[in-house]
Formats: C-alpha cells, sequence, structure tokens
C-alpha cells in the first residue's frame, strides 16, 4: 500500500512540473508576441510619422516655390513699382512718370496752338484761320493712319491697308490730355480726380474756353466780342496755374514759340 501511495504521489508531482513547464512556456510565447506587436505597432506608427511629416515637408516646399514665383512675377511685371515705397506713394513714382511721357508732347503743343490765337483775339477777328482751325472737329490730327499690312504684303479682302487716321479739334484733344496729366498728379489713389487741384483747375480753364467756343463757332462769332475776348484773358491765367501743378513752363516764358511732338514720349523730361 505504501508503495501504490508513493507511486501515486510521484505521479503527480510529475504532472505538476509538466504544468509548470508548459505554463512557463506558454507566457513566454504569449510575452513574445505581445512583445513583436508592440514593436510593429512602434514601427508602424513610426513609419506613418515619418510619411506624414514628408508629406508636409513637400507641401512647404511647394507653398514657398509657390510664392517665390508669384513675387518674381510681380516684380517682373511692374518693376516701378516694387521700386516704390509702396501703399499711397507707389501711384506718385509710377504715375506721373507715365502721364508726362504719354501726355506732355499733346499737352505742350495744345498750348502752343492755343497761343497763336492771341494775335486774332486782341484784334477782335474771331474769324481767322487760327481761331477755327483751333476749334474744327477735323483741324487736328491726333492719331496718324498706320498701315495694316504684313512684311509690305496687304491681307485684307479689300486690298486697303492704308489704316484710317483719327481727327478731331486740337481744343477736345486739349481738354483730355489735361484731364488725364492732371489726374495722375496724386499723393494717393483713393482721391476722387475732380477733388485734385490739377483737375480743378483743368476744369476751370475748360469753362471759360468752352463758352469762348461756343462764340466763335456760331453763325456769328463776330458778336460780343468783349465777352469772348475777356473769357480768353481769364482762360490764359487759370491755365498758367495749371501748368504750374504739372510741372510745365508758364505761358509768357518763351517755351511754347516752337510745336512739339504729339508722338509718346521715351523719357518724361520737358522737350
Amino acid at each position: 500500500m505504501v508503495n501504490t501511495a508513493n507511486t501515486i504521489v510521484m505521479k503527480m508531482t510529475t504532472m505538476l512540473l509538466l504544468l509548470s513547464v508548459i505554463s512557463c512556456k506558454t507566457d513566454a510565447f504569449i510575452h513574445q508576441k505581445q512583445t513583436t506587436k508592440t514593436a510593429s505597432l512602434h514601427a508602424m506608427t513610426a513609419s506613418s510619422n515619418e510619411e506624414y511629416n514628408e508629406i508636409m515637408d513637400r507641401r512647404q516646399a511647394m507653398a514657398t516655390a509657390a510664392s517665390a514665383a508669384i513675387a518674381t512675377s510681380l516684380i517682373v511685371s511692374n518693376p516701378q513699382g516694387a521700386s516704390a515705397s509702396g501703399g499711397a506713394t507707389a501711384g506718385k513714382y509710377t504715375t506721373i512718370p507715365i502721364a508726362k511721357r504719354r501726355y506732355y508732347g499733346r499737352v505742350q503743343e495744345a498750348v502752343h496752338e492755343f497761343l497763336q490765337l492771341t494775335p486774332a483775339i486782341i484784334a477782335g477777328d474771331m474769324t481767322g484761320q487760327y481761331v477755327q482751325t483751333f476749334f474744327d472737329p477735323l483741324g487736328a490730327l491726333i492719331i496718324p493712319a498706320k498701315r495694316k499690312d504684313i512684311n509690305g504684303i496687304c491681307t485684307k479682302k479689300d486690298g486697303n491697308c492704308k489704316g484710317q487716321e483719327i481727327r478731331d479739334s486740337r481744343w477736345n484733344d486739349m481738354k483730355t490730355t489735361m484731364y488725364l496729366l492732371g489726374n495722375a498728379f496724386r499723393i494717393n489713389q483713393t482721391k476722387a480726380p475732380d477733388n485734385l487741384p490739377t483737375v480743378i483747375a483743368a476744369k476751370a480753364f475748360f469753362k471759360e474756353i468752352n463758352a469762348m467756343e461756343k462764340t466763335v463757332t456760331s453763325r456769328k462769332p463776330m458778336t460780343n466780342l468783349k465777352t469772348t475776348q475777356g473769357h480768353f484773358a481769364k482762360g490764359l491765367d487759370l491755365l498758367d496755374i495749371y501748368l504750374d501743378l504739372v510741372e510745365l513752363p508758364p505761358t509768357q516764358s518763351g517755351h511754347y514759340d516752337k510745336e512739339f511732338s504729339t508722338l509718346v514720349g521715351e523719357s518724361s523730361r520737358i522737350t
């Protein structure tokens, strides 16, 4: 009996040892799996973070490149504006030189022809050639005709490549160019043109000479001579105010004794 009991005890002890070994291996296996899984998760997370950071870096680089391209295009398209101080003063350094190149010649030629009216106005001859031509709707060549052929070959169906000139009165062109030139002389871009001193002076001059035009272009240009002469005299004074504001010499300086080119100039200097 004792031997049988010992045998049973030995078997049970062996079974317990086997179970203990199996349990240890099982725990080790489970721990290994969990460790592997955790490492995999960390690796995946690190990989995802690297990919995310790489994507953000690419986006940032693209945004920086796009900003640089836009800035470069703006500078190339408007170098004068880029070199100016910007804001309200930018217009002062870009529009005035451009306006001078465009309109100085036409304004100076208009003043030249306007001053040629003086002898006839003083003499009371409102039918004189200078007076009538100055207000004639076809009296001045504003834009000469340009040929429309290509390398000397006319490709028009009607065979007419001479182009068409644009004519108007010197007075109408004078009003247009004086207004446009005066509108450029501003210290900011928000002020209305009618509030600019240059435009106010120009419109005051227009008012006097428009009244004069109505008389000299009527059927009886010789009527109301004193009134017409008065409008001309007031107009001369107002014209000098305007010329000073747009940085041109006064009417009595002798500067306008010559003719001026009405083409767009290459510089903004007085010619």
